[in-house]
Protein backbone atom coordinates (compact mmCIF):
# COMPACT_ATOMS: atom_id res chain seq x y z
CA UNK A 1 0.00 0.00 0.00
CA UNK A 2 2.51 2.30 0.95
CA UNK A 3 4.33 1.70 -2.76
CA UNK A 4 1.33 2.91 -4.29
CA UNK A 5 0.71 5.93 -2.25
CA UNK A 6 4.43 6.60 -3.75
CA UNK A 7 3.88 5.84 -7.23
CA UNK A 8 0.45 7.52 -7.24
CA UNK A 9 2.37 10.76 -5.26
CA UNK A 10 4.71 10.72 -8.09
CA UNK A 11 2.68 10.55 -10.99
CA UNK A 12 0.42 13.33 -9.93
CA UNK A 13 3.55 15.41 -8.81
CA UNK A 14 4.08 16.99 -11.86
CA UNK A 15 0.54 18.55 -11.83
CA UNK A 16 1.01 20.23 -9.18
CA UNK A 17 4.53 21.03 -9.23
CA UNK A 18 5.20 24.66 -10.65
CA UNK A 19 2.33 24.75 -7.32
CA UNK A 20 5.17 24.30 -5.38
CA UNK A 21 8.50 25.21 -6.71
CA UNK A 22 11.08 27.83 -5.31
CA UNK A 23 12.29 29.30 -8.72
CA UNK A 24 15.25 31.07 -6.32
CA UNK A 25 17.54 27.81 -6.07
CA UNK A 26 20.55 28.10 -8.36
CA UNK A 27 21.90 25.82 -10.27
CA UNK A 28 25.01 25.55 -8.95
CA UNK A 29 23.55 25.11 -5.98
CA UNK A 30 21.77 22.09 -7.16
CA UNK A 31 24.92 20.60 -9.19
CA UNK A 32 26.49 19.84 -5.53
CA UNK A 33 23.65 17.58 -4.80
CA UNK A 34 24.63 14.07 -5.74
CA UNK A 35 21.59 11.99 -7.64
CA UNK A 36 19.58 9.74 -6.23
CA UNK A 37 17.67 6.83 -8.25
CA UNK A 38 14.26 6.03 -6.98
CA UNK A 39 13.43 2.66 -7.28
CA UNK A 40 10.29 0.66 -5.97
CA UNK A 41 10.60 0.55 -2.04
CA UNK A 42 12.94 3.68 -1.82
CA UNK A 43 11.77 5.54 1.39
CA UNK A 44 11.34 8.83 1.18
CA UNK A 45 10.83 11.62 3.17
CA UNK A 46 9.88 14.75 1.37
CA UNK A 47 8.85 17.80 3.20
CA UNK A 48 9.02 20.56 0.43
CA UNK A 49 9.35 20.30 -3.12
CA UNK A 50 12.04 22.76 -4.47
CA UNK A 51 11.94 22.06 -8.17
CA UNK A 52 10.51 19.67 -10.66
CA UNK A 53 11.99 19.12 -14.27
CA UNK A 54 9.62 19.56 -17.06
CA UNK A 55 8.12 16.56 -18.50
CA UNK A 56 9.49 15.04 -21.70
CA UNK A 57 6.87 15.71 -24.65
CA UNK A 58 7.26 11.98 -25.62
CA UNK A 59 5.19 9.33 -26.13
CA UNK A 60 6.71 6.62 -23.38
CA UNK A 61 8.64 6.87 -19.69
CA UNK A 62 10.58 9.67 -19.73
CA UNK A 63 13.28 10.30 -16.74
CA UNK A 64 12.55 13.33 -14.78
CA UNK A 65 13.92 14.75 -11.21
CA UNK A 66 12.80 16.56 -8.21
CA UNK A 67 14.78 18.48 -5.93
CA UNK A 68 12.93 18.76 -2.35
CA UNK A 69 13.97 19.08 1.14
CA UNK A 70 13.34 16.32 4.12
CA UNK A 71 12.37 17.20 7.47
CA UNK A 72 16.00 17.45 8.50
CA UNK A 73 16.28 20.71 5.95
CA UNK A 74 18.51 18.28 3.56
CA UNK A 75 18.22 18.84 -0.25
CA UNK A 76 17.98 15.98 -2.25
CA UNK A 77 17.66 15.40 -5.87
CA UNK A 78 15.86 12.00 -7.46
CA UNK A 79 15.87 10.96 -10.83
CA UNK A 80 12.34 8.87 -11.66
CA UNK A 81 10.64 7.53 -14.57
CA UNK A 82 7.21 8.68 -15.86
CA UNK A 83 4.72 8.87 -18.48
CA UNK A 84 5.69 11.47 -21.31
CA UNK A 85 3.57 14.32 -22.59
CA UNK A 86 3.42 13.17 -25.94
CA UNK A 87 0.56 10.47 -26.18
CA UNK A 88 -2.30 10.86 -27.86
CA UNK A 89 -5.71 9.27 -27.75
CA UNK A 90 -6.40 10.08 -31.39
Amino acid sequence: MKGLKIALFLALSGIGAHAFADNGQSTAEASKTPIESYTYGTSLDIKKIITMTEIADECGPVPAQMTYEDSKGQRHVLQYQVMGTGCSNG
